[in-house]
């Protein structure tokens, strides 16, 4: 039986950093992968091959909407859907492939199957042919990840009624598609076959889109949204949806209870996701999970059981990438005695439609119900010159202070570029700049980052000068 320091159920971007980073500080570690190529959810059939997409779809509306104007005359422009999935996956096996190389640089052994507990410190790995082994291990960070969500009624078949996984495999475009749930995932893909051609109808029960962000950006993205001509339904609660054979029926109640269908190709669920915890034998060792299915953790992501830690998207917080990452990071340098942080309220969030929405920090609408006296500056994109010379105009830098010390506390932006934009806003906010400091720094021109700096200027004193 082979035994390690510490052992890591899942590949995906908390468990695959987290293991690396137990490499680093001297562990034995292995890495145990249900799957038969590392990365998780992330890199297989979540957040890289969506950006290959998205970018692939952006390049044809740009050639059929923007390159005229540009001076750039194309003809008899066409999608060729084959190939832009065909791309996508090379994107994800080359990423996959490089994860494995991070694996065996660090001498991380890799344990290809199901991992599930006989006790805290032992292991079972079943792989894909059912043949069973065992290891030995001191801890164990659990870090399996999440599956798409459902409700009653939406249950996907992965035919017509699909989840994220087949949206992003498509063999045609879709001459329409039904998108429930108005959040990250249903707006990305939305637009991704908004782009090319599809009538993309959004089905969401809430007031806006994007609702846990600031309604500003809600506001500013349905704006630009609606230029490609994808049509918003808010306050609408799915009853049912039907595979007919060569589409769907999508049954929903408006605000006003009035019954209303929606027809299409295809039907997209993506009302969030939810931990993925089968197999691993939790039952076995006592671990304890809440209501939403969320393994419980203390402080410092351990779990009830002495040794087994859990992070990602099976624990509670927002499920984003880059949160497990750190979380991984976290859990490794408290097993080798080090004393790390996480500061939850500055993990940025992105929605990578163009133009692309971040946001750090809190919102306006959560300050207001704190009680929290603030102060708001904002800037529009289209009033910066690079703006004007890429012609991506739309959007805005928004930014929150507080009212008496100035310090920043949120930062919320929707424009080109916004997923890169907003680490200067977390940069800022880790080491509690004000809204002075910023405007205070030479930001060069021509960029999107001015933007940054004249909303600071409008947060202080409104003295914005290029407006």
């Amino acid at each position: 039986m082979s035994k390690y320091d510490v052992t890591i159920i899942g590949s995906g971007p908390g468990g695959y950093v987290a293991a690396i980073r137990c490499a680093q500080l001297g562990m034995k570690t292995a890495i145990i992968e249900k799957y038969d190529t590392l990365g998780g959810t992330c890199l297989n059939v979540g957040c890289i091959p969506s950006k290959a997409l998205l970018d692939s779809s952006e390049h044809y509306h740009n050639a059929t909407h923007t390159f005229e104007e540009h001076g750039i005359k194309v003809a008899n422009v066409s999608a060729d859907i084959s190939q832009m999935i065909d791309r996508k996956n090379k994107v994800v096996e080359q990423t996959c492939a490089g994860v494995k190389f991070l694996m065996d640089k660090n001498n991380i052994d890799v344990h290809h199957g199901v991992g599930s507990f006989v006790d805290k410190n032992t292991i079972k790995i079943t792989d894909s042919e059912g043949k069973e082994t065992t290891l030995e291990t001191k801890n164990t960070i659990i870090a399996t990840g999440s599956k798409p969500n459902y409700f009653p009624g939406m249950e996907p078949d992965k035919d017509r009624i699909i989840t994220s996984t087949e949206a992003l495999s498509l063999k045609e475009i879709p001459g329409s598609v039904v998108v429930i749930g108005g959040g990250v995932i249903g707006l990305e893909l939305g637009s991704v076959w908004a782009r090319l051609g599809s009538q993309v109808h959004v089905v969401e029960f809430a007031k806006s889109i994007i609702p846990t962000m600031d309604s500003t950006m809600g506001k500013e993205l349905t704006k630009t949204l609606k230029k490609l001509k994808m049509k918003f339904n808010m306050e609408h609660k799915v009853q049912n949806v039907e595979n007919t054979g060569k589409g769907v029926k999508v049954t929903a109640l408006n605000k006003k209870d009035e019954e209303v269908t929606f027809e299409a190709d295809y039907c997209l669920v993506s009302v969030g996701r939810k931990p993925y915890t089968d197999g691993l034998g939790l039952e076995n060792v006592g671990i304890k999970v809440n209501n939403r299915g969320q393994i419980e953790t203390d402080d410092h992501l351990k779990t009830n059981v002495e040794g087994i830690y859990a992070i990602g998207d099976v624990v509670k917080g927002a499920m984003l990438a880059h949160k497990a990452e750190e979380e991984g990071v976290f859990v490794a340098e408290h097993l080798a005695g080090q004393i790390p942080h996480i500061n939850y309220n500055l993990i940025p969030g992105v929605v990578y439609t163009w133009p692309e929405v971040a946001s750090v920090g809190k919102t306006e609408e959560e300050l207001k119900e704190a009680g929290t006296a603030i102060k708001v500056g904002s800037f529009p994109i289209k009033a910066l010159g690079r703006a004007r010379a890429s012609m991506d105009i739309q959007g805005l830098v928004k930014i929150i202070a507080d009212q008496e010390t100035d310090e920043i506390l949120g930062v919320h932006i929707i424009g080109a570029r916004a997923a890169d934009l907003i680490m200067e806003g977390v940069v800022a906010m880790e080491y509690r700049a004000s809204a002075e400091d910023i405007a205070r720094m030479s930001h060069p021109h021509p960029t999107y980052s001015e933007a940054m700096k004249e909303a600071a200027m409008a947060a202080t004193e409104d003295r914005a000068m290029h407006i």
